[in-house]
């Protein structure tokens, strides 16, 4: 059978092609009831619309590529990047925007992501784990292709739009919990140092502690369960006596209760344990995690749709900060 065309459609709606084109290509000003009639045209006829065609006018990909610049098995371990993911594919999907995953953890990575986005691959780019000095922010800022990120590239704020939540504010939340338990040894694995989770976690766990927060009491982990486990050795060794440890990620925390176990130390009697993300790894830790519950979900969809309105031509896009909230389980 022939497929329908547009002409069908139009036919059978007793309207003009030209009018069709317009609903088809997403102009509100089209009346109500000639959007009605096009509707059920196309629903009898059983046309679908040709998106190669439609993009081949528009000049335009049809599709946004997201970069998570991480190693590729990090990609498996975290699960924020799957609700990060999950979120922006039902979010473009309701633009009938396509979205292409790539990582761009070393040097070979990253041009592959350059070759991609300059072969006119994508309409525009989603940044997600941006580490601070990334090569891969000044290349595609140069192109001019639309890109925002899903939290603040360090040193790029004014120039890379992104959504986020209040990474220093959640982290006082916990701070404050842990003192007000009555911790008084309370440590931190931090995450890494040239993110903005690494350094404004630690920021707002300084703002509580002030000069208790030293760093015979700070360790740096790389947001894996293996570096939580690895800071949580080196903190005991180092401050046996602590009573308490924010890790600066749920799966830091994962690990640096695994270590607590094997070293013989009871959560939450001997030291108590807070995460920060509130992802599914909070309620399968035992005991379940106490943590600070980042909006994974509602950030992904404010990434997108600064993306979305730059790719409708909007000059600027303003930054957005969700709120942040303190969870209490079992650890603390």
């Amino acid at each position: 059978m022939k497929r329908p065309t547009i002409h069908d459609v139009a036919r059978a709606a007793g309207i003009s092609r030209g009018t069709v084109s317009r609903v088809l290509n997403g102009d509100r000003y089209v009346s109500p009831a000639a959007r009605v009639a096009i509707e059920r045209a196309i629903a009898e006829t059983g046309y679908v619309v040709n998106r190669n065609a439609r993009n081949l006018v528009r000049q335009r990909a049809g599709s946004v590529v997201m970069v998570l610049s991480e190693p590729h098995e990090k990609l498996f371990e975290d699960p924020n990047y799957s609700t990060t993911i999950r979120t922006a594919i039902r979010r473009l999907g309701e633009r009938d925007l396509s979205l292409v995953m790539m990582i761009a953890g070393d040097d070979r990575d990253r041009e592959q992501v350059l070759r991609y986005v300059r072969g006119g691959h994508a309409d525009g780019v989603l940044l997600m784990s941006t580490h601070s000095g990334d090569p891969l922010v000044d290349a595609l800022h140069a192109s001019r292709l639309p890109a925002v990120s899903c939290g603040a590239v360090i040193g790029k704020e004014s120039v890379i739009p992104y959504a986020a939540c209040d990474e220093r504010g959640g982290a006082r939340q916990m701070a404050e919990y842990l003192v007000s338990q009555g911790r008084r040894r309370i440590a931190m694995i931090t995450g890494p140092m040239d993110t903005p989770g690494g350094i404004q976690r630690l920021e707002g766990f300084a703002d509580v502690l002030g000069r208790k927060a030293s760093q015979r009491l700070i360790e740096h982990g790389d947001w894996t369960h293996a570096s939580g486990e690895q800071a949580m050795t080196r903190l005991l060794e180092r401050v046996p006596d602590i009573d308490a440890v924010f890790c600066a990620s749920d799966v830091m925390a994962s690990g640096a209760l695994h270590t607590l176990r094997q070293a013989g130390r009871r959560v939450p009697d001997d030291v108590a344990v807070g995460g920060f993300d509130d992802s599914s790894v909070a309620i399968s830790t035992h005991p379940p995690l106490t943590t600070v519950r980042q909006p994974l979900a509602e950030v992904a969809q404010e990434t997108v749709r600064l993306l979305l309105e730059l790719l409708d031509g909007a000059d600027h896009v303003d930054p957005v900060t969700l709120p942040t909230e303190l969870i209490v389980r079992a650890s603390a």
